[in-house]
């Protein structure tokens, strides 16, 4: 008897989808390795404000080219966000849960990683399937990109380090008996009130100096294998010779994150992709002779 098409439910759609991500990526790991051009970049690029809106319009046509293969996988980003922040609260370290949603963005070039490789294969004209943002698994590259995240996951905890001897000076250093007492304290008390205004300026210096370091030094990597120390140092030279550029760049990408964490981090499901291509888009535009 033939079997009749039906509409698949949502269970059925999840595992069908996650059968055909680990065919890919097993065929990713075993396909030949993608050779790299191990060179420095020739040059930084001044750039406008206006090459930043353009760099999210066309991440926008590359997560409309991924459609659901990037979706799909995009939805680690918020579920990986709540698991934290249920630990956090978990571990009666509530105070701590704003900084780390805050802070997660501190991560955001490594984890985006994938996203620059399916933006280098739309761009190249490649197919781009379930397995493509784990070919960077295989790249030449990958330890060094291994090494910015390690540096950037420091000043991760560094950051969360920071969070908790604000709150200790301030509110602390007993954890709040609630989540209502909390912030209610925040909002209500001059205490409270001083641990926001320390810990937005302290935080600021922490999300300055993770962005100078991540804003195009793994996308570079991914496309040359110059080394860590080369990828790091090139993108605080795109920050020094771009500094308004960057700076509304940075303040973009915290608005994008704020709004997509609102409701529950769910709409993180469409802001990291949006940023990780939009983020391939301007190395592309910053530095000379990318390839």
């Amino acid at each position: 008897m033939p079997v009749q098409n039906h509409v698949e439910n949502p269970l059925e759609y999840v595992i069908e989808r996650a059968s055909w991500m680990y065919e890919d990526i097993r065929r990713a790991v075993y396909s030949p390795v993608r050779r790299h051009v191990a060179e420095s970049p020739a040059l930084i690029r001044r750039i406008e404000v206006a090459d930043l809106w353009a760099s999210l319009r066309e991440g926008m046509h590359d997560l409309g080219v991924a459609r659901s293969d990037v979706l799909f996988i995009a939805i680690v980003y918020p579920l990986m966000g709540l698991v934290l922040a249920g630990l956090i609260l978990n571990a009666d370290l509530l105070p701590l849960v704003l900084p780390l949603v805050s802070g997660f963005a501190l991560l955001g070039p490594v984890a985006a990683v994938g996203l620059y490789e399916v933006s280098r294969r739309i761009e190249a004209g490649e197919p781009v399937s379930w397995s493509t943002p784990f070919e960077v698994l295989r790249s030449p590259s990958f330890s060094s990109i291994l090494g910015v995240g390690a540096v950037l996951a420091l000043i991760f905890v560094a950051w969360l380090a920071a969070a908790w001897g604000i709150y200790a000076a301030t509110l602390g250093p007993e954890p709040p008996a609630s989540a209502g007492a909390f912030v209610r304290d925040v909002f209500t008390t001059g205490a409270g009130w001083a641990m926001i205004v320390v810990g937005c300026g302290v935080g600021f210096l922490f999300a300055a100096l993770a962005f100078a370091i991540g804003v195009i030094s793994v996308p570079l990597l991914l496309d040359r294998d110059v080394g860590m120390g080369a990828a790091m140092r090139a993108s605080i030279r795109v920050v020094a010779e771009n500094p308004g550029p960057m700076a509304v760049w940075g303040a973009t990408i915290a608005g994008l994150l704020i709004l997509g964490s609102i409701p529950a981090l769910a709409g993180l499901i469409l802001v990291m992709p949006l940023l990780g291509h939009a983020s391939w888009r301007l190395y592309r535009r910053v530095v000379d002779g990318a390839d």
